[in-house]
């Protein structure tokens, strides 16, 4: 009768230290799936910002372009801020924020051929700071 109890306790150790290695492994799926979002986000704003310069390029052809791309890097840059908790990627979307509200001003005040390249480097940091 005394291997009853040991084989009982050796079932319920192996038991303990499968969930021991389950959590940090849901938890490291966690990661890995922000790190994909944000890498998703950054590659939709990288397109996003090609829109940009396309638009700005053809700005007498049709000057809401830029404005539907603006808008465009806005909702991800919304959907990456409410998923990060990264100092790096924050600070980089908080960039690339102020950026985009730069360009929205020039157009604003007339500019038809605003300086993208601010919008352009940071959509890159923030590329840079995704990529796992």
């Amino acid at each position: 009768m005394a291997a009853r109890p040991r084989h009982r306790r050796r079932i319920a150790a192996l038991a303990v230290t499968a969930a021991l290695i389950a959590v940090p492994a849901a938890v490291g799926c966690s990661a890995v799936d922000k790190a994909l979002d944000c890498v998703q986000t950054a590659d939709s704003i990288a397109d996003s910002v090609t829109d940009l310069q396309q638009a700005v390029e053809n700005a007498s052809n049709d000057p809401t372009q830029a404005d539907k791309a603006l808008d465009a890097i806005d909702k991800n840059l919304d959907k990456i801020g409410d998923k990060t908790d990264n100092a790096d990627v924050s600070k980089a979307v908080d960039d690339l924020n102020t950026a985009v509200g730069n360009v929205r001003t020039a157009i604003k005040n007339g500019d038809g051929t605003p300086d993208i390249t601010p919008v352009t480097d940071a959509a890159g940091e923030l590329t840079k700071v995704c990529t796992p």
